[in-house]
């Protein structure tokens, strides 16, 4: 029987390239790479079920599955994970010194639906007391005026208030301005990249407190994982298990290399000892698929998209993932 030919998309990582070029092939599957960046993949896949198999906002995912009869079903193979501590900047004017402070402020965010404030409001409410509510939320373009609508349709409470900016504005400008007190957003603004004397992240210290709260929780925050479409796993369910298989086999391969010292694989100075720092936190597998060991997080996304309003129910973790993956070994 010919191998099934599906097309891949998927951003360009590290834990992924072997699928990219070719060192690990997925059983039974001829697999067409296409890679992009995350919103215009996320973009393309929810508005037209472009791809056969895809990289996946966990947030925009959970949304999609709690509404019925969902086009994907995903294996959880988690492709992007990110403390988001780091993602909450501020403009100094607007007094804002702790979390608890944001209370009442004006908060930017590209798209309100996204996995990194959906962990983002998670924390903030569930840490230090401050709900989604308790916010003036504005949403546009980041770095480029009008931004994207959302990838997925939502229904947000009444109690959230939320509105587009000008069309003519970006967050980035806005926070610099001091139109915005603050923004929640996956990419670092270029405001602060620049030095801009009023920006800053309102936790300067963020990699000490994202280790105090993984230790206190348990919780590595997943962005993403990996979704086929519905009719294909119907017909042919065995692709969950080879896909996840392969995807597991790409990030060991990247995992040896990384800790290679005789040439370093990546330009990071330090590669080695920050590697053996990850081991020290998390164990010789310090990104890890699979459900069993990523169960804490996955429960705590689950709770955070129903609190919030983005799912229209409270998923249990085993309905997130095709359900021969449920207790699928990483090899």
């Amino acid at each position: 029987m010919p191998n099934l030919k599906l097309t891949l998309a998927c951003g360009d990582y590290d834990r992924t390239r072997a699928l990219w070029d070719g060192r690990v092939s997925p059983e039974g599957i001829e697999l067409t790479y296409i890679a992009l960046k995350p919103g215009e993949m996320f973009f393309r896949m929810l508005q037209s079920s472009e791809f056969d198999i895809s990289e996946m906002s966990l947030s925009h995912h959970i949304t999609e599955l709690s509404r019925g009869n969902p086009r994907f079903i995903a294996i959880p193979a988690f492709t992007s994970r990110f403390f988001r501590h780091s993602c909450i900047f501020i403009n100094k004017k607007s007094g804002i010194k702790t979390p608890e402070a944001l209370k009442g402020k004006r908060v930017g965010t590209p798209e309100y639906s996204m996995t990194a404030g959906l962990f983002i409001r998670g924390l903030l409410q569930h840490d230090y007391g401050v709900a989604p509510s308790d916010m003036e939320w504005y949403v546009g373009g980041l770095e480029e005026p009008g931004g994207r609508e959302e990838s997925i349709e939502v229904n947000i409470p009444e109690n959230v208030h939320i509105q587009r900016i000008p069309r003519e504005k970006t967050l980035n400008d806005m926070l610099a301005d001091g139109e915005i007190d603050a923004l929640v957003a996956a990419r670092v603004p270029p405001c602060l990249w620049a030095g801009h004397p009023d920006v800053a992240r309102l936790w300067a210290n963020y990699k000490e407190v994202e280790i105090d709260y993984y230790r206190r929780t348990g919780i590595f925050p997943i962005m993403h994982t990996v979704v086929i479409k519905r009719e294909i796993y119907n017909a042919h369910p065995w692709v969950a298990q080879s896909l996840h298989k392969a995807f597991s086999q790409a990030k060991k391969l990247c995992q040896k290399e990384m800790n290679f010292s005789g040439a370093l694989a990546y330009m990071l100075p330090w590669l080695i000892a920050e590697y053996e720092s990850a081991v020290s936190l998390f164990g010789e597998d310090f990104w890890p698929y699979g459900v069993k060991a990523n169960r804490v997080t996955l429960e705590a996304a689950s709770r955070y998209s129903y609190e919030q309003g983005l799912s229209s129910r409270k998923l249990s973790v085993e309905e997130l993932f095709a359900p021969n993956m449920l207790e699928q070994a990483e090899d």
